[in-house]
């Protein structure tokens, strides 16, 4: 079953709900790095918290804590967490809709209240199936980004699969970031426009880099990314909507091997497209192709470019 992830601004949280939104976060790090060098974290129970501390927490995040760190070190993946966010699991996230606004409550070192999130149209329609049960909550995670505190709640849902039997090949390349093809039709997207951004941007860094205005290099830096994955979901909407408006139960791309190799020229336009993010590009038309029903294949890139417009 495909899953997406709602992330929820909490709407002006109060400096007091706020300050203890970064007391639990700190608390839950601290037993997160506690636990990984616990000798009985494989049969840890909620109950071990009072081991580590004796001030209340809620057993909920305890718990999500607790399987989260297992998970980890079997993995192996950490030796210290920078930061543990609070995590919840389905059945302590309730979601509601007061009027014509949209609530979230979860288990904090208070009494549960609703919170009240900023929503845009597409979140408001998950949150609508739900609370009509056409879909399924997962876990949730609290955390802060860019002094905003945010919900990420996952959602899983059901697919039913496309019969259709035509397979679209998209291709990504330097002179057009994409191109779609099915049949005899074929979707260009070219890169003019974002080439003409991104030399913008480049320009901008280079001054701010002889002022030595390194913060503000990082700021345009974030700016530049956020505009580049919002282009990147457009793009990516746009190539599934002309699948599924041709019919199309398949869609081929290629391993990202060479699409820089295939730049034979040092055109302004293709070096400002160097850096695309051409992976999180295939990995937005990957996910939101399965959640039309439309299976993706992974093909070898050689010579597939050959004769194709993009590269």
């Amino acid at each position: 079953m495909p899953t997406i992830t709602l992330r929820l601004e909490l709407h002006n949280p109060t400096k007091v709900k706020q300050g203890m939104y970064e007391r639990m976060t700190e608390v839950n790090t601290a037993f997160a790095n506690w636990l990984l060098n616990h000798p009985e974290l494989n049969q840890a129970t909620s109950k071990i918290f009072k081991e580590f501390s004796s001030q209340r927490f809620p057993s909920a995040v305890v718990n999500q804590t607790i399987r989260e760190v297992k998970a980890q070190k079997k993995k192996q993946k950490a030796k210290k967490f920078r930061t543990f966010w609070c995590c919840f699991n389905n059945q302590n996230v309730k979601v509601e809709k007061k009027g014509v606004f949209y609530t979230v409550s979860f288990p904090t070192l208070e009494k549960r209240i609703g919170v009240p999130v900023v929503t845009r149209s597409y979140q408001e329609a998950w949150l609508n199936r739900l609370l009509n049960g056409t879909v399924k909550q997962g876990a949730a995670k609290l955390y802060k980004k860019r002094k905003k505190w945010y919900l990420a709640i996952a959602i899983t849902f059901d697919v039913k699969p496309q019969h259709e039997t035509k397979v679209m090949g998209v291709d990504l390349g330097l002179r057009y970031i994409a191109v779609a093809s099915v049949g005899t039709k074929s979707w260009f997207f070219k890169g003019n426009q974002c080439a003409f951004v991104r030399r913008r941007y480049a320009a901008l860094r280079r001054r701010l880099g002889q002022a030595k205005k390194l913060q503000m290099i990082r700021k345009i830096g974030r700016k530049e990314s956020r505009w580049m994955k919002d282009q990147n979901h457009k793009i990516s909407r746009q190539i599934v909507r002309f699948a599924v408006a041709n019919g199309v139960g398949v869609i081929r791309m290629e391993a990202l091997t060479g699409i820089r190799k295939r730049a034979t020229s040092a055109k302004e336009a293709g070096r400002s497209l160097h850096a695309w993010a051409f992976h999180q590009l295939q990995t937005m038309i990957a996910y939101k192709a399965e959640m039309a029903g439309i299976r993706v294949e992974w093909v070898n890139p050689t010579y597939t470019s050959q004769t194709c417009k993009c590269g």
